[in-house]
């Protein structure tokens, strides 16, 4: 029983880091909005920051290198659209 309690310690430990660490991994608190808001973000700026990626996304779009990656620039401002209403 006390290996069990240990090895959750030691997991909320290990979350805790992750956390403080890296943003984009969330809290106890955040909304399903913003966790998806950021997991979008991420790939998004993934994109934009690999060339061959911009290449191949301008390729399928029809468009120069440099307007897919403005037109992906543009989408990280809302990824996924308006935020919820929050009720206070």
């Amino acid at each position: 029983m006390l290996t069990i309690q240990a090895d959750k310690l030691h997991l909320q430990s290990q979350l805790e880091q992750l956390q403080a660490r890296y943003v984009g991994v969330g809290h106890p608190d955040i909304i399903k909005y913003d966790w998806a808001a950021n997991i979008h973000r991420d790939t998004l700026a993934s994109s934009i920051g690999h060339p061959p990626m911009s290449a191949y996304l301008a390729l399928a779009e029809g468009e120069c290198i440099k307007r897919a990656q403005f037109e992906l620039l543009e989408k990280m401002v809302r990824p996924i659209g308006n935020p919820p209403v929050r009720e206070e």
